[in-house]
């Protein structure tokens, strides 16, 4: 039974190892292996909690350790993946194309002022994450709901890029163009620490009164899963904004 009390950081700890195995597939120039290993982090940081619950083990140092998992997981491995698709003709890049059979386009790399490139603002989602961790800490609003948008959130829409590339090649062309990132980072940095009032996925009890807007959101993202496949991600990620606004 000790052992059993370990699992949840034992959980947290393969989350922060899919990080850095992420980032690394980046480095190996394979966005689709880095994108795999979110979702298998996702699935670790929803089910730590609920392990921690059921056995009984939860502690500060959980909760201390599940954010810095997370801040590299699901903030700077994201940023990394960004990053990519906004360097022009990257092997990375290219390998999503072979994939998907989809015509090869040519994109001028952007430049700040000073001849900085742009991919580097790729990286305010790292810092954004980070910050929205740090408030979602010392935060007791956010018990039983969010406020701004969760880390995993933009995780998820990000990792479903590559896969969007590579079997979706009718939305490759908007997903690889560079306003198209540079704009998805301004707005998700935003939303990561906005005051805007998100619902959680907790059920305290499984009633459909107290839970009407949470089984609607469940019920329709099944179902664009089941025809969008990964192009689903993003508009998910969408209702879940859409719908929380409208039940406040």
């Amino acid at each position: 039974m000790k052992l059993l009390r370990h699992l949840p950081n034992a959980m947290t700890c393969g989350n922060l190892l899919c990080g850095c195995l992420g980032i690394l597939a980046v480095f190996e120039h394979d966005l689709m292996r880095a994108s795999l290993l979110i979702f298998l982090a996702a699935a670790l940081d929803f089910g730590d909690g609920f392990v921690a619950r059921l056995v009984r083990a939860q502690s500060a140092i959980g909760k201390e350790l599940d954010s810095l998992a997370d801040c590299v997981t699901f903030g700077v491995l994201p940023a990394f993946i960004v990053y990519a698709f906004l360097v022009p003709d990257t092997e990375a890049i290219q390998r999503l194309r072979q994939v998907s059979g989809a015509a090869s386009e040519t994109y001028s790399t952007l430049l700040l002022p000073g001849g900085y490139s742009a991919a580097y603002l790729a990286f305010l989602l790292a810092i954004f994450s980070a910050l929205r961790l740090a408030k979602f800490n010392v935060d007791t609003r956010q018990t039983d709901s969010f406020i701004g948008v969760p880390t995993p959130a933009n995780a998820l829409v990000v990792a479903a890029m590559p896969f969007i590339v590579a079997y979706n090649p009718a939305f490759a062309g908007l997903i690889l163009h560079p306003l198209v990132q540079l704009g998805y980072v301004v707005v998700m940095s935003y939303l990561l620490t906005s005051e805007l009032p998100l619902f959680a996925l907790k059920f305290k009890t499984f009633g459909w009164s107290e839970n009407r807007i949470k089984y609607i959101f469940l019920l329709f993202s099944a179902l664009l899963l089941l025809f969008l496949q990964f192009a689903a991600v993003p508009l998910v990620i969408f209702l879940y904004i859409a719908l929380s606004l409208f039940s406040k």
